[in-house]
């Protein structure tokens, strides 16, 4: 993806902090604190736009929601429509999803998303893929015991690469779809990428992992 560089969008980000959360590390163990309730706390980690933890936040009020995303160019997008929707139970982190265990304490978070990643298609980058058993790792970390990972993607050679991760984790797999548009899955909120794909004809790919304890 080519990113259209925005300049000012580091200044609008730093002047609401409290969306875009400037200083995570610092709340680690406290985002029950951050979000004034007990509510759970889900992550989608690689937010992009912000239009799936916006419109999730919209159908779930009572779950809070963490888009975890790197780019300004594109969390900038994110914190609009944040602003717009007025979803006090959505915040936002310009950071690296692979320092997340800076930003949260173990069992921390109940749910973890993965919506449509870079599928890093060479075998030497395989390390990198979201999926992979050493984010998993991570993941388990800070995710309640028994926590979940949904996932989803257009990428067929991925999706296979992600199952096989999440078995050989020995993690248990449900909802497993090999064409969600098509399936009767209640409930789901489609990012940018998916409208644009499934727009053109191209299978959703879609599932959910849990831990075991």
């Amino acid at each position: 993806m080519r990113l259209r560089h925005k300049p000012w969008a580091s200044g609008e980000l730093e002047r609401h902090p409290e969306i875009v959360i400037p200083a995570p590390a610092e709340v680690k163990g406290k985002w029950k604190d951050i979000f004034r309730n007990d509510y759970p706390i889900h992550v989608e980690v690689g937010t992009g736009k912000g239009k799936f933890v916006t419109g999730m936040s919209a159908l779930h009020p009572d779950v809070n929601y963490i888009g975890i995303e790197k780019y300004d160019s594109v969390i900038i997008t994110a914190l609009e429509r944040v602003k717009e929707a007025g979803r006090e139970n959505v915040k936002l982190l310009k950071q690296d999803v692979s320092d997340l265990l800076d930003f949260f304490a173990e069992g921390e978070i109940d749910r973890i998303y993965i919506n449509f990643t870079d599928p890093w298609p060479k075998k030497k980058h395989a390390k990198r893929r979201l999926t992979h058993e050493g984010f998993l790792q991570m993941y388990q970390k800070v995710l309640k015991p028994e926590g979940e990972i949904h996932f989803k993607t257009d990428n067929q050679k991925l999706f296979e690469f992600s199952l096989e991760s999440f078995a050989n984790y020995g993690m248990k797999l449900q909802q497993v779809s090999l064409d969600l548009h098509a399936s009767d899955f209640e409930g789901n909120v489609m990012t940018e990428y998916e409208q644009k794909f499934s727009a053109k004809g191209m299978r959703i790919y879609r599932c959910e992992a849990k831990y075991r304890t």
